[in-house]
């Protein structure tokens, strides 16, 4: 596994904000290594798991659909159309949770991942460039300038909530 030493806190925040974890060997291919989604829960089986960052992406994932659509969510999510509750709105809430551990862009944006196309992405939004965060505002999970708020524009998304309501 790339990044152990923040495996734990990871998991710690997705379970504080209230989407299940469970601990637990996945038999047989999953659409990431060591990590599957059953019934709106996050499998994660840490003998399998290479890159603890896609923990928080898939977490983002669950946390943006609507809480009737996210307890009954499995596998891999990424084609998700709902309005606010997408690809991109993953990817902001993500890099807004690892900002909020205090990870480096990278154990999120991992070379592992994100198909070629990780260094763009820590660039974006390290520079404030935040695809997907339109939608988390529009959703009620994030405030930002120009988006119905008079906050002042901090280099990540400024989260309200981590569950979309």
């Amino acid at each position: 596994m790339h990044h152990p030493e923040y495996f734990e806190s990871i998991l710690a925040f997705v379970h504080e904000i209230g989407i299940a974890v469970e601990l637990q060997a996945i038999p047989g291919p999953s659409f990431l290594p060591g990590i599957a989604i059953r019934s709106g829960a996050l499998v994660v089986d840490p003998d399998a798991l290479q890159w603890p960052g896609d923990i928080l992406h898939e977490a983002g994932h669950l946390a943006v659909l609507p809480p009737e659509r996210r307890a009954g969510a499995s596998d891999d999510l990424s084609d998700t159309s709902m309005p606010g509750g997408g690809e991109l709105e993953a990817l902001a809430w993500s890099f807004a949770a690892a900002h909020r551990l205090g990870l480096p862009p990278s154990v999120l944006f991992h070379p592992g991942g994100y198909k070629g196309q990780s260094e763009g992405l820590i660039l974006s939004y390290t520079f404030g460039v935040c695809p997907g965060l339109k939608g988390l505002c529009e959703a009620g999970m994030a405030t930002a300038p120009g988006f119905g708020s008079t906050a002042t524009a901090p280099p990540y998304p400024h989260m309200i909530r981590w569950l979309r309501m």
